[in-house]
């Protein structure tokens, strides 16, 4: 096999692969998107195809305030996402910035402990994170979602902020400390307006993290009028039946809000995690 044809088979393969993942990340949205048109019946009898006639009964269904939760839902979810964003924002900054621009004894080992926060996913500390919250009084409110997840995302969104920071020159700090800026002067006043795609990046990330976490709430939350939207799904389940065509419909209507919120933030993730902050 010679050089050209060798280029074209890995082309080839490269294409293939492409298409499988794109196959496989896009036939789910396209199944929900489509059955939401649908009876459960019509689900049942052609669950992958086009609907025989559309049906908008049971979008119609979910957007009405007397027969549905949703708009509760979707004020529940975004006071949640809207509070997980400020504290991971926060957060992330000031670690961020000490990792980054604060030297002291221990630094590297005591941020390599903390990226051990990276090894232990939510669904592992559930149980005893449950307990401590029982203990201090955070079952059933906001703050007992906003707080563990801000708190299992600051390890990774630290790591991102760290470097991002760490890039700006030390010429500018130099130049703020004789102009009388103390660091967190500099951290508010330069840094984070230099560091916009980044602080971008790991909002957004929170944003739809939050929009999308289903265990914590549920454990979280005992009163049905707190529920978020991945919890509003199971009014629509039975004991004998799931009205599956209401649910995707649901789900359709939930996936729209993280849809947007990435498109509009989509340059400057890219931006966030592909470039530095500023050139020397």
């Amino acid at each position: 096999m010679n050089k050209t044809n060798s280029n074209i088979f890995y082309k080839t393969i490269k294409i293939v692969f492409l298409g499988l993942m794109i196959l496989y990340t896009v036939f789910p949205l396209w199944v929900m998107l489509w059955g939401g048109f649908k009876t459960t019946g019509g689900l049942r009898g052609n669950p992958f195809g086009f609907p025989t006639e559309f049906q908008l009964k049971t979008f119609a269904k979910i957007l009405n305030p007397s027969t549905s939760t949703f708009f509760a839902n979707l004020l529940n979810s975004l006071i949640i996402m809207v509070g997980t964003v400020i504290v991971d924002v926060i957060l992330c900054c000031l670690t961020g910035f000490t990792f980054a621009r604060i030297k002291f004894w221990g630094r590297e080992a005591l941020y390599n402990y903390f990226l051990l926060g990276l090894l232990f996913p939510l669904a592992v500390a559930i149980l005893p994170m449950y307990l401590q919250m029982r203990k201090v009084g955070l079952i059933d409110k906001y703050l007992g979602i906003i707080l563990p997840q801000a708190a299992f995302n600051i390890a990774f969104h630290t790591m991102l902020t760290r470097s991002f920071f760490a890039q700006i020159p030390m010429d500018l700090e130099e130049a703020a400390t004789i102009d009388g800026c103390g660091r967190l002067g500099f951290l508010t006043r330069m840094v984070i307006p230099l560091s916009k795609p980044i602080i971008t990046t790991i909002a957004v990330l929170a944003m739809v993290g939050s929009w999308n976490q289903f265990l914590l709430p549920l454990l979280v939350l005992n009163d049905q009028h707190k529920y978020t939207l991945p919890l509003g799904v199971m009014q629509y389940q039975g004991q004998y039946s799931t009205d599956w065509a209401q649910i995707l419909a649901y789900l359709t209507l939930s996936l729209i809000p993280a849809v947007i919120f990435y498109a509009l933030a989509q340059k400057e993730i890219v931006a966030g995690l592909t470039s530095g902050a500023v050139k020397e």
